[in-house]
């Protein structure tokens, strides 16, 4: 299906241009704009009426003026909860309106959820991959209006919005093949004509997916598309100022169940209050595993109640990454690395740089390129296709940059770029009223308390270190371990900071940065970032639940460990028992 409002043939550019995610967008380009640059201007244009500036939320069944019920059962969209707007965080604009569910309307959802998981549970794996494998179709068909509605209900930059929306499609087809190798094991039985085998079922109760507003969509992706493939009924409830991505993907994956004549219910959708809607999904028995991604503060709650009702909790919590770059380091890799994993989706992902170890060799030049690299990058509407640092999600994110910058100062930090609220347009422009910061590096000493905190913000720590070692040690000093990245040209150093005595983190990485992960490997972190992982690798089985099956085939009944009971044989061996 070709979106209605974006086309046009490029069958004259070269092959190279393909690879970019501006020609992704490129490729997408409005019927009426034939570039991605006329779009863009188009969109951030402040004399162009905000209907107009938001027309691709019609390609998703949406309206900027009507407003949308956030509860789909899989038969009907209701909801009876209070009406939420929907802010672009770059413009204070209000892109939409939500109806909130309410305590009933997550009651009627889990109903329907319940009444289609026994089909659901028996349908061959293989043909629930196809299901998802049509829903990741219908995604890549939208992924230019998604990729844009992402980017403006969430603030990221739209090749980022783009990039998002791929990972959501990346794990559909990672789910595809994955449902045909949900194999178990086959074990070798001690006893005669006995087989042993381990079978990987569908959960006996229903998945609940609680995703944060950073990645309103690839979040909720990385789990479903495992869970549906596993066999399992879902539902999500999305944070509340995304909840118009989380709206228009749902209806995407309605429209493909119901069209495969499937029972839509499979899949639903809550949106609404955390203290209403997501304290009932954590506390309600009937949700076997509850998936959250948030604070460590909130995850510490979710764990406790779910842990306390003998639940699974699969979490996925703070990050605090550093990066080392030592002494032996490629520095134009490295300084690229750290410039995006540090200013990319304006420091708000769970795997953004927040501290940088030098080794005291390299220290002046790595920080002599990283002030001219940040020098270069624009700050602004996250639609211009110029922009690479878009702005803070909420209001409150402005508030948290200063006291955090005010901290690092009071604690023998000095500011080395940024450090301020960005005011880079003119009073009653278009962004006047956005949530923008100045990316900001900062140094610090080594005993800086604030490196054990980790601030949503774009705010990245310097220190100088003596080697390796100091690194390591810093590295792993903080409560949080999600993700880590060392820059070396040694293979010692690299084999020391993925084994045992290197990094503690969930995510090793060695000249690559802190930032981005495939979807072939697990995702996730250690000690306070939750120990959750969610995408590739043997991430499924965590929607399982897991058989282990003997089946006695013979006409005796041996124990196991060779003991007697009952009725052993005169020489002591094996027996069965008897009457």
């Amino acid at each position: 299906m070709q979106s209605t409002i974006f086309h046009t043939s490029l069958a004259y550019l070269p092959s190279r241009i393909h690879e970019s995610p501006r020609f992704m967008f490129r490729k997408a380009a409005a019927a009426r704009y034939r570039t991605v640059d006329s779009f863009l201007r188009f969109m951030s244009s402040s004399s162009v009426r905000p209907q107009q500036r938001y027309a691709f939320l019609s390609d998703l069944g949406l309206s900027q003026t009507t407003t949308q019920k956030g509860v789909c059962d899989g038969y009907s969209w209701y909801a009876s909860g209070p009406k939420h707007s929907q802010i672009n965080p770059a413009t204070g604009e209000v892109i939409g309106t939500v109806e909130f569910g309410s305590g009933d309307d997550y009651e009627r959802a889990v109903k329907a959820m319940l009444a289609a998981k026994e089909k659901w549970a028996l349908t061959p794996a293989p043909v629930r991959g196809e299901v998802v494998r049509q829903i990741g179709q219908r995604i890549r068909e939208k992924q230019h209006a998604l990729g844009a509605l992402v980017s403006a209900e969430m603030g990221k930059i739209l090749p980022e919005g783009i990039g998002e929306v791929q990972e959501a499609v990346d794990i559909c087809d990672f789910a595809v093949g994955l449902s045909r190798t949900l194999n178990g094991s086959v074990i070798p039985s001690e006893r005669p004509g006995h087989f042993m085998m381990e079978r990987w079922n569908p959960l006996q109760g229903c998945v609940g997916i609680i995703s944060a507003f950073n990645f309103p969509c690839a979040v909720y992706f990385w789990n479903v598309a495992l869970s549906l493939v596993c066999g399992n009924v879902n539902l999500w409830k999305p944070a509340e100022t995304t909840s118009l991505v989380a709206i228009a993907f749902v209806k995407l994956v309605q429209d493909v169940l119901k069209e495969s004549g499937h029972d839509p219910a499979v899949a639903t959708l809550v949106c609404g209050h955390g203290k209403e809607i997501g304290e009932a999904l954590i506390q309600d028995p009937r949700m076997e595993l509850v998936s959250f991604t948030g604070s460590t503060a909130v995850g510490r709650h979710v764990n406790q109640v779910v842990a306390g009702r003998f639940g699974r909790a699969l979490l996925e919590l703070g990050g605090n990454n550093a990066m080392i770059i030592d002494r032996d380091a490629d520095l134009d890799l490295a300084v690229r690395a750290a410039l995006f994993g540090a200013v990319g989706t304006a420091g708000q992902r769970c795997t953004s740089l927040r501290r940088l170890f030098l080794h005291a060799d390299v220290y002046e030049e790595v920080l002599g390129r990283l002030k001219q690299a940040y020098a270069s990058v624009k700050i602004g509407d996250p639609l211009d296709s110029q922009t690479l640092c878009g702005p803070l999600h909420r209001p409150e994110g402005v508030k948290l940059f200063t006291t955090t910058v005010a901290k690092a100062l009071e604690e023998g930090g000095k500011v080395l770029v940024g450090g301020q609220p960005w005011h880079g347009v003119e009073k009653g422009g278009m962004l006047s009223h956005g949530n923008f910061v100045q990316p900001t590096v900062v140094e610090v000493p080594a005993t800086a308390k604030i490196l054990e905190e980790e601030a949503f913000v774009p705010v990245m720590y310097v220190v100088k270190i003596k080697d390796l070692q100091e690194g390591v040690k810093m590295n792993n000093s903080v409560r949080q371990g999600l993700s880590s990245a060392l820059f070396t040209s040694s293979p010692t150093s690299m084999f020391e900071w993925t084994g045992p005595t290197g990094s503690d983190c969930g995510i090793v990485n060695v000249n690559i940065g802190t930032s981005g992960a495939e979807i072939g490997g697990a995702f996730g972190g250690n000690k306070e970032t939750g120990w959750g992982r969610e995408s590739g690798s043997d991430a499924w089985k965590q929607y399982t639940r897991r058989s282990t099956c003997t089946i006695n085939h013979s006409k005796e009944l041996p124990l196991a460990q060779g003991i007697n009971f009952g009725g052993a044989n005169e020489n002591g061996g094996e027996g069965k028992i008897m009457d």
